[in-house]
This record gives C-alpha cells, structure tokens and sequence, in this order.
C-alpha cells in the first residue's frame, strides 16, 4: 500500500465506539483543560459536554467573577454542589468542573459513588503560561498572581490526588492528543468505559 493509500484509509477508517457507564467529572486546577480537552473528549466517546460552571452562569445570568463579587464565594460553592449533584444525576456524560469543586468533600462523594473523577495533573509551570494572560480567574485577582496560583496549587494537588483517575499534562501534546490520553486511562475501568464494535 503507497503512503497515500495508507493516508486515505486512515482517515476512512471508522472511528472506534464506545459505551460510557459513567458520567466522567474532569477535575484540576485552572488551565489544566478541563473543558477544551473534556469536549474533545465528549466529542470522541458521542455523549455529550456539559461545564458546570456553565450551567451556574446560565441559572444565575452572571458570569462566575460577578457571581464571586456580588454574592462570594461561599454562596458560589453552594451552587456548585447544587449544580454538580444534579448534572451527576443526567444521562453519562463528559462534566467539567471549577477548579475549586473537589475540593468540598460533598462533591468528591457525589462524583465518587455517581460516576468517576480524572484529575488532569499539569505542574504550575504550565499552568502558570496559561492563566498568566486571562482576567476571567477571579481567584487570580490579586497583587501577585503567580503567588496565589502557586498557593492554590499546594494546597489543592493533596485533595487532586483522590481522584479515581490520573492523566499526566503535557504543554507538547494537542487537546485531541491529551483527549486520547484520557480515553486510554478510560479504558482501563471497564465499568467506565468500554469499546464496542461498531
């Protein structure tokens, strides 16, 4: 077979199916990828993305940050593990958190016993090269960001570290790269995932 003929059946080839048993909650701190790589990913498996903060945005017509501002973040926590629990009991699907969600003991028993957590674990370094640029982090509102960010990191890795799931992240690789990734932790639960012949 030429090159170009193996080219033409790759992109021929069928995608592989897949059977989600359980609501994937991707956890991490911000800039990990939460969504871009839990939609690549929902894109892969055929089910659907939803992003918790998202949906507390929609329920609020208020962005997270004014949210935080005109009714602190206690109140935010609260709709969060609101909004998680409700979200856990839809149809299987790709759910991406807030950064701070696992980190309330509630939220790590309702993802726990309802569907399973893969923490995308990126070292500060490249976290930091990806929130430094965005004002949307209003955790990161302070006068030294990179400080907060780093004190957030130490505190919370210990709470990550729970999580059913781990996926190294690495700045080289793609989100459609970092998506097969976790497909491929995925598959190692197969009361998570399996693949099936399509």
């Amino acid at each position: 077979m030429s090159e170009i003929e193996q080219s033409i059946a790759d992109v021929e080839a069928p995608r592989p199916a897949y059977n989600l048993k359980k609501t994937v909650v991707m956890v991490g701190m911000m800039g990990a990828g939460k969504t871009a790589v839990g939609r690549a990913l929902a894109e892969k498996l055929g089910v659907a993305f939803l992003d918790s903060d998202a949906e507390i945005e929609a329920a609020a017509n208020l962005t997270v940050p004014e949210i935080f501002d005109r009714d602190g973040e206690l109140f935010f926590r609260r709709r969060e593990t609101e909004v998680i629990a409700r979200l856990l009991d839809s149809e299987c699907c790709i759910l991406s958190t807030g950064g701070g969600a696992f980190l309330a003991a509630e939220n790590r028993q309702n993802i726990s016993s309802r569907g399973v957590s893969v923490w995308l674990n990126a070292d500060i370094k490249l976290l930091w090269n990806r929130v430094r640029h965005k004002d949307t982090r209003p955790l990161l509102r302070t006068p030294d960001p990179l400080g907060t960010l780093t004190d957030l990191y130490e505190a919370r890795v210990p709470v990550y570290r729970e999580a059913d799931l781990s996926v190294p992240c690495e700045a080289k690789l793609s989100i459609d790269a970092m998506a097969e990734r976790v497909i491929d932790i995925l598959l190692t639960r197969p009361d998570v995932l399996e693949e099936i012949d399509a």
